[in-house]
């Protein structure tokens, strides 16, 4: 794995070493040294106070990884090894919320928001102090200003009448990074996500850098049905042609070693929503709609149901690749469950639902359980996907392919739609996306959207690096030769 920073590697190796005592059917034997193996008494963690409080750390991050959360503990003393039944046990995942915040990861995070600097020259005027709703700025003996940050409510007018420019904004990571304002800090400096605002898009977990922000997981309600004897079917999004160095029929070999009794490609259902929304495209534009965009970004569709309401009638209704590859699998295997495979957190909240569809890994988890497993890729056996699926299709995982697979299937029929692609759900599109639903205009007539700024190649869970990721999808891509090109529809 490219990991491109130190929180990946803490998640990924966390989460195999859970994997691994699993493996050996020692989780609920052995969890409970895990802390102290991690961080043993004299070792010196880097940004932690001690020893006690990076154990503390380790600690609340299993929790997420075994499907539970903060809330899960009601004492404290609570060890390890019984919540660890309880993950191994439960059955069914029960958690409302799709992410969490581990408590005492947070807590190194900045408190506020502004900060004077030494460029303050103590000037006369002191704007900052006659403007301060709190009566938050105080004078240091030199004149120099200085904020109170118990008083301070970080409403940022200091900042802005400041006219040396000595105060500085200081952006917490997560907030900033979350286009919906999703993530604020509670009572006691703890981020909180509040999900009727949140979209999934993964955005605050890759921003964070204490690693405190994590994904629900359901990696070990797969492994203890499949260790149970259950058939359990992977169905694996497009984007998997950029994650593994090693040939595609190899990554698919592994799935079988895992446990999985089939595996297929989501690019079967993409060839459904291409055709599906194609036509719908066509019937829409006759009628008079002026544009309509896709539907199978779930971030997008969340941003639509919780924050821009008014785009309802102009996104698609055809279903999401995983959407019919799910119907496909349960018609191939009726007595399965069915587990989508990907790069998305928004997926976790479109799973749940789709009643076709069990459960969901995705692909940094995969990485880390074949690691748990010591599965080698290289030396596992190749599995082959009967059904050949078009290039286009497995060209959704990257921006721009959804709208290029439904106008290379309609063929001469796309030179009248303009196309255009709004990649990265991020401020300046959200807002560009409620003027569209606003006016009932919009710079093209049918619209791409993509939470991620590459698609779904750069989704947040992906195992590979962004860059590698995108110059192997588009290698894989070039040796699919079947095409919409080529075929009659």
């Amino acid at each position: 794995m490219a990991f491109t920073n130190n929180i990946m590697i803490v998640r990924h190796k966390l989460l195999a070493d859970l994997v691994r005592l699993w493996k050996n059917d020692q989780l609920v034997e052995k969890i409970d040294r895990l802390p102290i193996e991690l961080s043993p008494r004299k070792s010196k963690p880097l940004g932690r106070c001690c020893v006690h409080k990076e154990r503390a750390v380790w600690r609340y991050k299993m929790f997420p990884l075994m499907g539970l959360d903060m809330t899960d503990e009601h004492d404290e003393v609570t060890p390890l090894s019984e919540y660890a039944q309880q993950a191994l046990s439960r059955p069914e995942p029960d958690k409302e919320n799709i992410m969490c915040v581990i408590d005492e990861a947070c807590s190194s995070c900045i408190q506020i928001n502004y900060e004077i600097t030494n460029l303050c020259r103590g000037c006369v005027a002191r704007s900052c102090y006659m403007n301060c709703p709190k009566d938050a700025i105080r004078f240091k003996k030199n004149g120099q200003a200085m904020i109170d940050h118990e008083t301070c409510i970080s409403c940022g007018i200091c900042h802005k009448s400041c006219p040396y420019h000595a105060i500085v904004y200081i952006p917490v990571p997560c907030e900033e990074s979350c286009p919906v304002k999703a993530i604020s800090k509670d009572e006691h400096g703890i981020e909180h996500i509040d999900e009727s605002k949140c979209i999934y898009c993964g955005k605050c977990m890759n921003a964070c850098p204490f690693g405190a922000i994590f994904e629900i997981s359901q990696t070990f309600d797969v492994l203890q049905r499949i260790r149970k004897g259950e058939k359990m079917v992977a169905i694996i999004a497009p984007s998997i042609l950029g994650q593994f160095k090693t040939s595609i029929e190899q990554v698919y070999g592994a799935f079988k070693e895992i446990g999985f009794t089939d595996v297929i490609e989501v690019a079967e259902g993409a060839m459904s929503t291409t055709s599906n929304e194609a036509h719908e495209l066509l019937e829409k534009l006759e009628k008079g709609q002026s544009f309509m965009t896709t539907s199978c970004c779930p971030s997008y569709i969340e941003l639509v149901e919780k924050h821009i309401p008014g785009m309802k009638p102009y996104v698609s209704t055809t279903g999401s690749p995983m959407y019919y590859t799910a119907r496909i699998a349960k018609e191939k295997h009726p007595d399965a469950k069915i587990v989508f495979v990907g790069p998305c957190v928004a997926k976790r909240k479109e799973v749940r639902r789709d009643e076709a569809v069990d459960y969901i890994l995705t692909f940094e988890e995969v990485g880390s359980i074949l690691d748990g497993l010591d599965i080698q890729l290289e030396q596992t056996q190749a599995f082959s996907i009967l059904h050949t699926s078009v290039r286009e299709a497995h060209g959704f995982a990257q921006a721009g392919g959804v709208m290029g697979a439904v106008k290379a299937y309609l063929k001469e029929e796309a030179e009248k739609i303009n196309a255009i692609q709004v990649s990265d759900i991020n401020k300046k599109n959200i807002a560009l996306l409620r003027a569209c639903a606003k006016t009932g205009k919009a710079a093209g007539q049918f619209i791409e959207v993509m939470a991620c700024e590459g698609g779904c190649i750069t989704g947040p869970s992906t195992h590979n690096d962004i860059v590698s990721g995108r110059r192997q999808l588009a290698q894989e891509l070039l040796k699919r030769k079947e095409s919409y090109e080529t075929m009659d529809r």
